[in-house]
């Protein structure tokens, strides 16, 4: 909160980048800012992303194309080893690139960095998901040349992706050439500009590769396609890549294709005159395995092109159409604010249908496929953020996301054994199922992983009713999950008997390797519940998968009944003093860091001080504590809920991108509903506004999941932690209506509020059960219209000091807060002489 300033509502510049509620668009280019807008105008579709690079290459930040779980694997080099650390580190590829398509008048390249461009629009509708770019170029001849293109990433087509390239002359005649690529971006990296590869510091980035990646196994081409096949150094997985073009025009031309190892090249020579077209169509289609050999994917991509020869592009673009009205039903969020702030409500949620369409399977790496920041890596957040927005509105994707970890239980079982405990333990940070953390105090000490699973595997059978799911791969998840924090924990008697977990890591990395961390504790408490509701559930319900449980897992009763004890006796820490659950048994004990008297170029505070400094301090990264009360909102008062917010929100940092919109859903339901408004739009341009400077590295997805989160669940006063969707709305005084759709057990209903009332609207499905402040109502055939008498308690934006400071700890010791900045000391060795 102390870093807390009046947002900007209006983050763009207008006149460039127009508001319009329902697409991106952007009126000129500009080199300054071409790592933002790269990401901006990225698309993909689960499987496959690129970023929005222009097509003739030039200039780009750099130039990527991403295929979901597609990486190398290396081995990490300790300074100093020790037994169970990370010993292979996972980096996403960049996959050669297809996009490239390259345009020569008079031999002149199109460059738009330098291009006299009287005219330009780059676009994308989030109804239609096609990136459109039209332009006007004045070449140095001075001849008029009109330049219209599409990409697009089918949400249909899992493997494909369309382009178009048209070019006409406006005045005058001119030779025009028109070469159409791909590039395995390892040898021909001309057009890229980012820094090198390990340059930067800022561990958010990936530091790249030391070695060739992307070995040739094949380089094949015909008069209408070309195919490019590799396989990966260490990891062994195989890509293969085709393009089929076709040309329309009455223009005379003549084609040459040629592929080497690591390019292909269809390139048209077009004698073209003035107010002839030329339209250049381009149907990619990417194919991974793990290893497959190249041979048989290039038949897979020989398949998917085929289909596309037979059918043409009109089809796929309508089903793209399609596809997204059916999204856009199900998971649009209607504001009455302004277009700016509807258009980027969108924009984030389009980046959701982006980064979860295709993954069938899959995980949701933190970026999606949009950039390569944090090495193409799956958190835990995906289950945290992103799979509650995929349960809620397109049930199936959420499914597919949390089959995911089951695909990777073998792995985790591993990784338990080797780390001393039974059960299974999912990494911290992964692609391919192992743990790719090497700074283990900060990631690997992450056990909570284990329990936000669990969490999202207990909401999606809960809002789904999924018994097929919840009795085979959940169940099983569930036991391994519950067998780790039984045996993690362990039983210790002072006053009371308390079950405890130590040595472990929350959410907030800014406080690591500590004992009964308060979110991790409540959690794991949720997980040992749930793991005992389903093994009940099963053995009353379902016999025969009961047993099969049991038999497959070695499951007695006796062990479900210890786990029914340790989360009854799990310490859950509390300071009678301060009224507040204690993020650890030792946070309260630190001092508190300054934030208020903090440098804003020494923000985020990882960037400018060792872990050790930043760990002596009560400081957060991100809301640990805050978490837990909207994960696990149901135990906890509402006045706890309040001490608790107000106590750490003055030493929150939003160094993290995750924090800005948990912090709004709490601070809009204790009260502090002007604070929810800002932190809202603090998360809301997370990557419009590029906030936190990294948005050319992707966009970051479960941010743009908790901006749905945070309409939803805090102004929309939804908690779904139970068995029935419940509402306690809190609209912010700005805004005329709040409207959102959910998904609730195969029905869908709409929700619209107002400042006088909560209207439900179902839309298909059989009736809905809803609580509203209390009180259950059905949602059947006629809309339910909820008369509202007021939108919740108004408290007034806490103060930028924190209210302890000056009090003092249960030991009596005085509370201070204070900057670890060290000033310049000047040594004068003239006034010590040497010891002899």
């Amino acid at each position: 909160m102390i870093r807390m300033k009046k947002t900007d509502l209006n983050p763009l510049a207008d006149h460039r980048f127009p508001p319009d509620e329902w697409a991106l668009i952007e009126n000129y280019p500009s080199s300054a800012d071409l790592g933002q807008t790269e990401t901006l105008f990225s698309t993909a579709n689960g499987y496959i992303g690129m970023r929005g690079n222009p097509e003739e290459g030039r200039d780009s930040h750099y130039i990527g194309t991403f295929i979901n779980g597609f990486h190398e694997t290396w081995d990490i080099r300790h300074a100093e080893n020790a037994y169970g650390l990370a010993r292979t580190g996972q980096t996403l590829i960049n996959a050669p690139s297809s996009l490239m398509i390259r345009l020569y008048v008079d031999d002149e390249p199109l460059l738009l960095s330098v291009a006299d461009l009287q005219a330009y629009e780059r676009r994308i509708d989030f109804r239609e998901g096609v990136l459109r770019r039209e332009l006007i170029w004045r070449t140095p001849a001075g001849k008029r040349v009109q330049v219209r293109s599409t990409r697009m990433v089918s949400f249909t087509e899992r493997h494909l992706a369309l382009m178009t390239y048209e070019v006409r002359l406006l005045e005058g005649d001119a030779p025009i050439v028109i070469s159409s690529q791909i590039v395995n971006k390892e040898d021909f990296d001309d057009y890229a500009g980012r820094q090198a590869a390990g340059s930067d510091s800022d561990p958010r980035k990936n530091p790249g590769l030391d070695h060739r990646v992307l070995r040739s196994q094949m380089s094949w081409h015909s008069p209408r396609r070309m195919i490019l096949g590799y396989r990966v150094t260490n990891s062994g997985m195989t890509l293969a890549v085709g393009a089929d073009h076709r040309i329309e025009t009455r223009n005379m031309y003549t084609e040459l294709d040629d592929t080497t190892e690591d390019q292909g090249r269809k390139v048209y020579r077009i004698s073209a005159k003035q107010g002839q077209p030329i339209v250049i169509t381009k149907a990619v289609a990417y194919h991974t395995s793990r290893s497959v050999p190249v041979r048989e994917l290039s038949d897979r991509v020989r398949r998917t092109l085929d289909r596309v020869r037979e059918s043409g592009f009109d089809c796929h673009y309508e089903a793209q159409r399609q596809w997204l009205a059916t999204f856009w039903e199900h998971s649009d969020v209607s504001v009455g604010a302004t277009p700016r702030i509807q258009q980027t409500i969108r924009w984030c949620i389009f980046q959701l249908a982006q980064a979860a369409a295709r993954a069938d399977g899959a995980g949701i790496p933190a970026k999606g496929l949009t950039g390569d920041g944090y090495e193409g890596h799956y958190f835990w957040d995906s289950e945290v953020y992103m799979v509650p927005f995929l349960t809620l509105t397109s049930p199936e994707q959420a499914r597919n996301a949390l089959r995911f970890r089951f695909t990777h239980l073998k792995e985790a079982r591993e990784r338990a054994r080797e780390m001393s405990t039974k059960g299974a333990l999912f990494p911290w940070r992964t692609i391919n199922g192992e743990e790719a953390s090497a700074y283990y105090a900060a990631g690997t000490a992450q056990y909570h992983i284990d329990a936000d699973i669990a969490y999202a595997i207990g909401h999606y059978v809960a809002m789904t009713g999924d018994r097929e799911f919840a009795y085979d791969e959940g169940a099983e998840l569930l036991v391994e999950t519950a067998r780790m924090w039984v045996d993690l924990g362990f039983w210790r008697v002072n006053a009371v008997e308390n079950f405890e977990i130590h040595g472990v890591t929350g959410p907030d990395e800014y406080t690591t390797v500590v004992n009964n961390n308060t979110y991790t504790n409540v959690m794991a408490r949720w997980n040992l519940r749930l793991a005992i509701r389903m093994v009940r559930k099963l053995a009353a319900e379902d016999t025969q998968a009961y047993q099969r449980l049991v038999h497959t897992l070695n499951l007695r009763e006796e062990e479900v009944a210890n786990w029914e004890q340790c989360a009854n006796g799990m310490k859950i820490p509390f300071d009678e003093r301060l009224g507040i659950h204690p993020q650890d048994d030792a946070f309260v004990a630190k001092e508190l860091w300054d934030l208020e008297n903090t440098p804003e170029e020494s923000y985020p505070l990882l960037l400018h001080y060792h872990p050790l400094v930043i760990y002596r301090f009560q400081v957060l990264k991100q809301a640990d504590v805050v978490l837990a009360l909207f994960l696990r909102s149901n135990e906890f008062s509402l006045e706890e809920k309040r001490a608790d917010f107000e106590y750490y929100d003055p030493i929150t940092t939003g160094d993290s991108s995750l924090s800005a919109v948990m912090q709004a859903i709490v601070a809009a339901e204790v009260g502090h509903q002007d604070m929810a408004l800002d932190y809202f739009y603090r998360g809301l341009f997370v990557d419009i506004g590029d906030t936190h400077g990294n948005t050319s590295d992707g966009v970051h997805i479960a941010s743009a999941a908790g901006t749905w989160r945070a309409l939803v669940c805090g102004f929309g006063g939804l908690r779904d932690d139970g068995e029935i969707l419940c509402f306690d709305p809190r609209l912010p005084r700005r805004w005329g209506h709040l409207t959102f759709a959910l998904a609730y057990r195969r029905s869908h209903i709409q929700v619209q509020l107002t400042r006088r009332s909560m209207t439900f609207t179902l839309l298909s499905g059989d009736p809905v059960k809803v609580r509203v402040r209390g009180t259950e109502y059905e949602v059947g055939t006629t809309p339910l219209e909820v008369r509202l008498a007021h939108q919740g308690l108004y408290l007034p934006t806490l103060t930028s000091a924190h209210p302890i400071i000056g009090g003092r700890r249960q030991d009596g010791t005085l509370i201070t807060a204070e900057v670890p900045e060290v000033s310049d000391v000047e040594f004068h060795t003239e006034e010590f002489p040497a010891v002899t």
